[in-house]
């Protein structure tokens, strides 16, 4: 009730309604013409992968930052682009991070916020200026378009602040924290940290761990790689199930261990959580770390 004043595709009527089945309701009275996916559940680490993977570019409507990590975290790993959009009392941010996917200098929100802090107050707690919210989201929707069409300049590593009270636009530059000679694999904790309590940590398995595995019975390799995205050979024997394809594929995985690859070690990451879940402890299962770029190179000598 207290924030129906800015939540203008919602009326006293809707209160104890689920959220997301509302809005598709009004949106698809407006444009029927609309494709409209609903997902009414809470977003974790068990589920986002799955979500995400299907679109093309990330807008982040939410309003706790444990849930902005983790979408930022699992845009890095999916190659997505985030557009992100915050607001707080009479105060407004936006930015595009990772983009374009998977280049060293792509900044992401960790660039500006590295960690979550406990005790920051939310806008339950400050409060915020009721037509904030439109403001931001219509400039969000405007970074999206320009992203989409290649028109005017994009707030690519640009974090943008609005000032509701003086009207004021302030443009910082973000530099990303990665160099040339890093991966995705350095956010690899990072992402590993953020789990629910009931899902356990993968495991990730080393290079020489790796080689001892693939030359035994019962085990099954999965390259979680998109078909496109397979820029590094995998010289051994295994099987090539894309993430977005490997939930409907889980009744034709075999073997007592599996272990999971992409190019980085960050999908694979993703796609062990997903075969966790699905078989629990009747499997063993392991991410390759670092990726299948950095066996190569292990065993040319060239890796470290």
């Amino acid at each position: 009730m207290g924030n129906l004043h800015r939540q203008v595709l919602y009326t006293i009527q809707d209160v104890g309604a689920l959220k997301a089945d509302t809005a598709a309701t009004w949106l698809l009275k407006m444009n029927p013409e609309t494709e409209i996916h609903v997902y009414p559940v809470r977003l974790t680490s068990l589920n986002i992968a799955d979500i995400i993977v299907d679109y093309d570019i990330i807008l982040d409507g939410t309003d706790n930052r444990e849930t902005k990590y983790l979408i930022n975290d699992a845009c890095i790993a999916a190659g997505k682009p985030f557009i992100f959009a915050a607001i707080s009392q009479y105060e407004g941010q936006l930015a595009i991070f990772n983009y374009p996917p998977g280049s060293p200098g792509a900044a992401n929100y960790r660039d500006i916020f590295p960690h979550a802090t406990d005790g920051e107050p939310s806008c339950q707690d400050t409060g915020v200026l009721g037509v904030l919210p439109g403001i931001i989201g219509c400039m969000q929707c405007n970074e999206t378009i320009k992203l989409i069409t290649g028109i005017g300049k994009a707030l690519v590593n640009k974090l943008l602040v609005y000032n509701a009270l003086t009207n004021q636009l302030i443009e910082f530059s973000i530099t990303s924290g990665r160099q040339e000679n890093e991966t995705d694999s350095e956010h690899t904790a990072e992402i590993q940290t953020i789990t629910d309590p009931a899902f356990p940590e993968i495991q990730e398995i080393k290079p020489t761990e790796f080689n001892r595995f693939i030359n035994q019975n019962n085990i099954t390799v999965i390259d979680v790689r998109e078909s496109d995205h397979r820029l590094s050979p995998a010289e051994f024997q295994h099987i090539h199930i894309p993430l977005s394809e490997l939930r409907i594929n889980l009744p034709a995985i075999s073997g007592d261990t599996i272990i999971t690859f992409c190019e980085r070690g960050i999908l694979s990451l993703y796609a062990a959580k997903m075969l966790k879940a699905a078989f629990g402890p009747k499997k063993k299962i392991f991410s390759l770390h670092k990726g299948i770029n950095h066996w190569n190179l292990m065993q040319r000598g060239t890796g470290t």
